[in-house]
């Protein structure tokens, strides 16, 4: 997000860790499957001055210690974190009409310190509420090939990524499979088929309008290659996100009286898996 903001030509300050300041380059790269885009970013450690637009994209459990760094309140937070829970944490830190949520939906991985690289289509979902001052940006990225779309419903902004995001994150670490081989595989398909049920089943209950026969029909269209995040930092020892994408689904299910077995026995499998690598 910080490379495609800087090459549309926003002045963009990127934040990092205080470990990584001293290393990190000031421009920035971001490798595209239509080539590459390299823009200049000034690099920091704390948010200290103010700023239009905070884009939050860390990981669900780096959400606290990123929230540190913040001594100057932005105008406006658009939060890229997976999952549901954060807005709820954001805008009780910064207010009601401050956090705009928003959904991103890419292969992506950082390569090394400034240089990123995405190998799908990006697919950014806001809600309707930051259209206003937002709208000129969007279009911006919307140029860069970026789909764009401003949503009313911020539940089902939310849980339609989800929805997708959880099953396919949790069988493609449990299995260790790419994409194109769950679908291929009889078992795992029907898992992911169950899991899609049970997360649409609770972001119903929850007050999102879902489908899971839509949310199915997203997967043979997408890269055969692709897999998650998740079972990414599974093979390289990292710690997951699995609290922030499955406990949502887990937790209010639970509330809402939604049983949902093939997501908690996955999460279980996942759970030993990282056990035995310990």
């Amino acid at each position: 997000m910080a490379t495609a903001l800087a090459s549309a030509g926003e002045n963009v300050t990127f934040i990092v860790r205080p470990d990584k300041l001293a290393a990190h380059p000031n421009t920035l790269s971001l490798e595209r499957p239509s080539g590459v885009l390299a823009a200049p970013a000034k690099v920091a450690a704390r948010l200290n001055q103010h700023a239009d637009v905070l884009w939050i994209a860390t990981k669900t459990y780096q959400l606290d210690s990123a929230l540190s760094v913040i001594e100057a309140p932005p105008t406006m937070i658009v939060p890229l974190l997976n999952g549901v829970d954060h807005v709820a944490v954001l805008r009780a830190r910064f207010g009601e009409d401050r956090v705009v949520p928003a959904t991103i939906a890419v292969e992506a991985e950082r390569n090394a310190l400034g240089r990123f690289v995405h190998r799908s289509p990006v697919r950014l979902n806001v809600a309707a509420r930051g259209e206003p001052m937002l709208k000129g940006v969007v279009a911006r990225l919307e140029e860069l090939g970026f789909q764009c779309r401003f949503i009313g419903d911020e539940a089902t902004l939310l849980w339609s990524k989800l929805c997708f995001l959880a099953p396919f994150a949790l069988v493609c670490s449990a299995s260790g499979k790419t994409l194109g081989e769950i679908l291929a595989d009889p078992e795992w398909k029907a898992t992911l088929g169950t899991g899609v049920a049970e997360a649409c089943a609770v972001a119903t209950k929850a007050g999102a309008r879902v489908d899971a026969s839509k949310v199915l029909a997203i997967f043979p269209d997408a890269p055969p290659t692709m897999r998650a995040s998740m079972a990414k930092d599974l093979a390289a020892g990292r710690q997951l996100e699995l609290d922030g994408i499955a406990g949502p689904i887990v937790r209010c299910g639970a509330r809402c009286g939604v049983p949902v077995p093939t997501t908690a026995s996955l999460i279980a499998k996942i759970e030993s898996l990282v056990a035995q690598l310990a």
